[in-house]
C-alpha cells in the first residue's frame, strides 16, 4: 500500500507478463503434413475450400502465400524437406533409393531435434513410409525418431476393393466416399492418426523433455476414401471445372503429366479415356474436384481436433506449429490431374507457421488459442487474416526456420558440393520474416523445383520414371512474376545434368498469364535458347545471368 502508483502499476504489468510466458526451458514442435494438398484453403483465399480449423491456425500465424515443393512427388519431396537438401543432393527422384546410402548421411529435421534432447515422434505419413526404400523401410528409425513411428492399422485397406458402387459391388476406385462404420476396422487412417497424435500429446504433457511431434495425414491423396458426409459440403451442382481445362497449345510434350496413376483406378478405367491427353468427361471432372475438396475438409477436421487438444492440455503457449504439404495436386488445370509436373498447381503448397509470442501474442490464463470448429455447423465462420508473406519460399526452408525458432544452434548453409556434409541446409532461415512485421516482405526471391522425365515424348512412365530411365530433367524457377523452366539432358548413372543440352523451355509471365497457359519461351527462342541455369549447382546460381533478359520480356508484355 506504500508503493507509489507508477511502481505498483509496473509490478502488476510484470506479474501479468510472467503469467503469459513459456513454462518450459525449450519450446515444443508440432509439425503437421498433409499429402497432395494444394493451397485450397480459406486462408489462401480459395473460393471453394472449407477449412475453418486451418484458417483459425492461420489467423494466429505467419502464412507464406508462395511456398513451393522441390519435386512434386511424395518420396523425393519428403526426403528433400526433412533433410533440407534438394533432389540433386539427395539423389532421390523416385522411391527406390535411401539417401544415407546413395548420397550422404544427412541429418534430418527430427534427428536434429532428437540430438538436442527432444523426444521425436512420428505419426502417419511423414517420411514416405512402410515398404518404401526411400526411408529404408523404417521411416528412418532409429536415426530420426525416439520410438518406432506409428502407422494406422486401417491403412492396409487403403487400396483394396472397399469402394462400393451403386450396385453394391466393391471396387478399387478413385472416388471412394464411404460410411466409416462399413469400413474394415470401422475407421479410417486419418481418424486413427488424429487419435494417436492426441494420445501422444497427453503422454508428453508432463514429460521432462520437450517433444518434436510430426503428424502426417494421408489425405487428400488418392484414393479419395473419405467419410461420405463431407461430400455434402460441396454439392455437385455448385462445382465448376478448372479455369483452364485444356492442354496449352505451346506446352512442350516433355512438360506434360499424363496422370497415369489416376488411370489405374477402376472407375477411371471404365471411362476409356484416351492416352495421353484424354480428356476426362466433364461430369467426372466435377466429381473428382468435389471429392478432392471434401477430402481437404476432412483433413481440416482432424487438424482441428489436434489443435484443440494442444490447447486443452495447456501446450499451445509453448509449442511451435507448422502446417504444410509435400506438394500440390492438379485439378484439371492444363488438362492434367495429380502432381508430377513443375506447374504451380503441382508445386505450390500451404505453409503456415505459428510461433507463440512471435506470430501472435502469448495467451494468458483462461484464454483459448485453438478451439475445434465443426465445418458442418460453422461453414460461415471467418477468422482474422494471419500475417501474409508473399515472397517466394521453399520447403527446404522449414528445417533451418523451425530450428531457429526453437532456439537451437543455427544450421549453416551447405557448401558446394555438400555430399560429405552431414548437417547443413540448402534452404533459408525464414525466421526474420516472422519476427520483423514492419519490413516489406515482397523482396526479390526465387523458388526452385524440378521434375524428371524418361524421354522428350510422353509414355506410360512419364509421371514417375525410375532412376535408370531418366534422360531429361526439367529445372524450374519461380519468381513473383514469372516461371522459367528448361528441360535438359540428364545422365542418371552420374547424376549429372547437362545444362547446355536444352531440350525444351517454358516461360510464363504471371502478371498477364497467372494460370501459366501461354508459353512465351518460343517467341524469344533465339535468345532463350542461350539461357542456362548456371554452371554450378542449378539452384544456387538461380537465374542471375539472364534475369535482365526476362525483365525485358516482362516489360514488353505488360507495356
Amino acid at each position: 500500500m506504500f508503493l507509489r502508483a507508477p511502481t505498483w502499476l509496473l509490478l502488476v504489468l510484470f506479474y501479468l507478463l510472467d503469467l503469459c510466458t513459456f513454462t518450459k526451458g525449450k519450446v515444443n514442435v508440432l509439425y503437421i503434413i498433409a499429402d497432395d494438398l494444394r493451397p485450397s484453403l480459406g486462408c489462401y483465399s480459395d473460393p471453394v475450400g472449407k477449412s475453418p480449423n486451418i484458417d483459425q491456425l492461420a489467423s494466429k500465424s505467419t502464412v507464406f502465400y508462395n511456398a513451393f515443393a522441390q519435386q512434386a512427388v511424395c518420396g523425393p519431396s519428403r526426403t528433400s524437406f526433412l533433410t533440407s537438401r534438394r533432389p540433386d543432393t539427395t539423389r532421390l527422384y523416385d522411391f527406390n533409393s535411401y539417401w544415407r546410402v546413395s548420397a550422404g548421411n544427412y541429418t534430418t529435421l527430427p534427428q536434429y531435434f532428437k540430438s538436442n534432447g527432444y523426444t521425436s515422434l512420428s505419426v502417419g505419413k511423414v517420411f514416405h513410409p512402410g515398404a518404401c526404400i526411400a526411408s529404408n523401410h523404417t521411416d528412418d528409425y532409429p536415426y530420426s525418431w525416439s520410438v518406432p513411428p506409428y502407422h494406422p492399422p486401417s491403412f492396409s485397406f487403403e487400396n483394396k476393393k472397399v469402394c462400393k458402387n451403386k450396385d453394391g459391388t466393391l471396387h478399387s476406385n478413385l472416388l471412394c466416399s464411404v460410411n466409416v462404420s462399413d469400413m474394415p476396422l470401422r475407421t479410417l487412417p486419418d481418424l486413427e492418426n488424429a487419435a494417436e497424435a492426441i494420445r501422444l500429446l497427453k503422454a508428453m504433457k508432463d514429460a521432462e523433455s520437450p517433444f518434436f511431434l510430426a503428424v502426417g495425414f494421408y489425405k487428400p491423396h488418392i484414393p479419395f476414401r473419405i467419410p461420405v458426409e463431407y461430400l455434402k459440403l460441396y454439392p455437385i451442382e455448385n462445382m465448376t471445372l478448372a479455369p483452364d481445362p485444356d492442354v496449352p497449345k505451346k506446352l512442350p510434350e516433355v512438360a506434360y503429366n499424363p496422370w497415369t496413376d489416376i488411370r489405374k483406378r477402376e472407375d477411371v478405367q471404365a471411362l476409356n479415356v484416351s492416352f495421353p491427353y484424354g480428356p476426362i468427361p466433364k461430369d467426372f471432372q466435377l466429381r473428382i474436384r468435389q471429392h478432392y475438396f471434401a477430402a481437404v475438409s476432412y483433413v481440416d477436421a482432424q487438424v482441428g481436433k489436434i489443435l484443440q487438444a494442444l490447447d486443452d492440455l495447456d501446450l499451445a503457449k509453448e509449442t511451435i506449429v507448422v502446417f504444410t504439404s509435400d506438394h500440390g495436386w492438379s485439378l484439371g488445370e492444363h488438362g492434367e490431374w495429380a502432381k508430377y509436373s513443375n506447374f504451380d498447381a503441382a508445386t505450390r503448397v500451404p505453409l503456415i507457421v505459428y510461433a507463440p509470442g512471435v506470430t501472435s501474442p502469448l495467451p494468458c490464463p483462461g484464454e483459448k488459442t485453438f478451439s475445434y470448429v465443426n465445418v458442418f455447423e460453422s461453414t460461415q465462420e471467418r477468422f482474422d487474416e494471419g500475417y501474409l508473406v508473399r515472397s517466394m519460399v521453399e520447403l527446404v526452408d522449414v528445417f533451418p526456420t523451425v530450428a531457429s525458432l526453437a532456439g537451437l544452434a543455427s544450421v549453416h548453409h551447405c557448401p558446394f558440393p555438400s555430399f560429405k556434409t552431414d548437417l547443413c541446409t540448402e534452404g533459408s532461415n525464414l525466421a526474420r520474416l516472422l519476427r520483423r512485421r514492419e519490413q516489406v516482405a515482397n523482396h526479390e526471391a526465387y523458388a526452385f523445383s524440378q521434375y524428371p522425365r524418361p524421354t522428350d515424348t510422353i509414355r506410360d512412365d512419364s509421371d514417375l520414371p525410375s532412376l535408370a530411365n531418366i534422360t531429361v530433367m526439367g529445372y524450374s524457377v519461380r519468381s513473383i512474376d514469372f516461371r522459367f523452366t528448361q528441360w535438359v539432358g540428364f545422365d542418371s548413372t552420374l547424376f549429372h545434368a547437362n545444362l547446355t543440352d536444352v531440350h525444351a523451355g517454358e516461360l510464363y509471365i504471371l502478371s498477364v498469364d497467372p494460370n501459366e497457359d501461354d508459353n512465351v519461351y518460343y517467341e524469344h527462342r533465339a535468345k532463350a535458347s542461350t539461357l542456362t541455369l548456371g554452371t554450378r549447382h542449378p539452384w544456387t546460381e538461380s537465374l542471375k545471368e539472364h534475369v535482365t533478359y526476362i525483365r525485358e520480356v516482362l516489360r514488353r508484355k505488360t507495356d
